[in-house]
This record gives C-alpha cells, structure tokens and sequence, in this order.
C-alpha cells in the first residue's frame, strides 16, 4: 500500500479568535471541513494548533498569579483540555477521529524520545486519526520552550515526511510593506535565499496572543523549504484556504527551496 501524502497544518491563536479573544467556533469548523475533504483524497492532516492559553484566559479570567510563565502553565493547562473538547466535537461530526499530542522541544532531539514521537504520529496516522499538536506548555522549561508553535510545526512537518507545511495566519501572507498600506504588494512566491525578512514590521501582541510575528514566520518557512518541505503563510479565516492550496492556487505566500 502506498504511503499516503501528509501535509501539516498550523493555526494560530489570532486565526481562531476574534478581536475579544475570544475562539471563534465557524473558524475551527471550517479547518476541519477542510482536513476532512482532504482525508477523502487520501491527503493526512496534522494539525498543529494554538490557543489553549486563550482558551483557558476565557474559563479563568484574570488571576492572581504574576509570574508570566506560570501564568501561562495555567491558562493552558485548564485551555488544552477546552480545545480539544471543542475538535473532538467538530471532527465526530464529520466522522473522523482526532488525538492530542503535546510535545516538548527534547521530544525533538535525537534518540528515545524521537524515535517515540514518531511512532506515536505514525501509529495514529496509520490508523486515519489526525493527531492535534500543541506545546506542553505545563511542563516546559523556558529554555525547552518551541520558539512559538511555527517551530512546532516546521519540526513534525520535518518528522513526519510532511509535502508541505501550511502556516496560518490572520494576514494573506508576506508583503512588500504594512499589509495594510496601499502601496503594498503580496509576494506569492519565495525563495530561501530571497532577503524578505526587510519587509517585516514591528507588531504589538497582548498576552495569550501567541507568540510568533511575521519574523520567526519567515524564518521557520525558509528553514523547512530547504528541507524540501514547500512552506506557505496564508490567511486562515480565508474560505477554503487549505483546500486551495492543495489545489494549487496561488493563494499566500509560497516558500520553496
């Protein structure tokens, strides 16, 4: 039997909320009507996703606690669970089965905890379960810590044979200037030895909002296209955004090698 054709899937915490931080369900329904059409065509889905820290911040509200990596302990252990909750629901409905896999960066380094990994991926996967990936945040260790869940995803795109890594995001992808300026124009195509990090714009990000900016975007994308890995940065609240891409529209931004 054939391997079937992977690809990984990144959605970001400002992709899945709207301006009050708060999940925004038809969001999370839309990327798994995606991730199921694409199981028809045999196509394997991991998807790699954020807002656990959001989500546990909408249950808690503020709390006491001030140390900013303990708060985030909390606010993602009581999220993590209210996530999956909320994709375990939306794939039953579309007949398809999903797996929580949390991950700390040494999960990553060569040997055990490797060769573990990626029996646990390819197990699931063999098996039609589309596993969701996020940081465990509850036990790691600042300097374990993924420089945000891009580096996550590049990692199991890498792990797992993946054909392309698609990162969304809540703009269409890299431009020429501040998306939102007129003169600025979307770059559709990249490639790794392109200097496009001088495009880049300095943004503000509140707490729980993630923390990966277009920067660390751009170098996650260049890194794993030159691992044969075609990387794009599109819009994740975009209609049919995965499906298109798959199709090969020229939706984003595509990195290639």
């Amino acid at each position: 039997m054939d391997k079937k054709r992977r690809i990984v899937v990144k959605v970001g915490t400002n992709v899945m909320t709207n301006k009050d931080n708060r999940i925004l369900g038809p969001v999370l329904k839309s990327l798994v009507r995606q991730i199921a059409s694409l199981y028809e065509e045999d196509i394997l889905t991991v998807l790699v996703s954020s807002g656990s820290a959001i989500a546990g911040k909408e249950i808690l509200g503020e709390i006491n606690i001030k140390d900013d990596s303990k708060r985030r302990q909390v606010y993602s252990s009581v999220g993590q669970p209210r996530m999956m909750r909320h994709y375990y629901g939306i794939f039953h409905d579309y007949g398809m089965r999903c797996a929580q896999v949390l991950a700390t960066k040494r999960d990553f380094s060569p040997g055990i905890h490797r060769e573990n990994m990626i029996n646990c991926y390819e197990s699931l996967l063999s098996e039609g379960i589309i596993p969701i990936a996020n940081e465990d945040d509850a036990v790691s260790v600042t300097m374990s810590m993924f420089s945000d869940n891009d580096e996550l995803a590049s990692l199991v795109a890498e792990l797992i044979g993946a054909e392309k890594l698609i990162i969304l995001s809540d703009t269409e992808g890299l431009y020429t200037g501040h998306p939102e300026d007129d003169d600025s124009e979307k770059l559709n195509k990249v490639q790794i030895d392109e200097n496009v990090e001088k495009y880049v714009q300095e943004s503000d990000k509140g707490e729980g909002e993630g923390r990966g900016g277009m920067e660390s975007k751009i170098k996650i994308a260049k890194g794993t296209a030159a691992k044969n890995i075609t990387t794009y940065i599109a819009n994740g609240k975009r209609e049919n955004v995965i499906l298109d891409i798959m199709a090969g529209k020229s939706v984003g931004t595509k990195f290639t090698s």
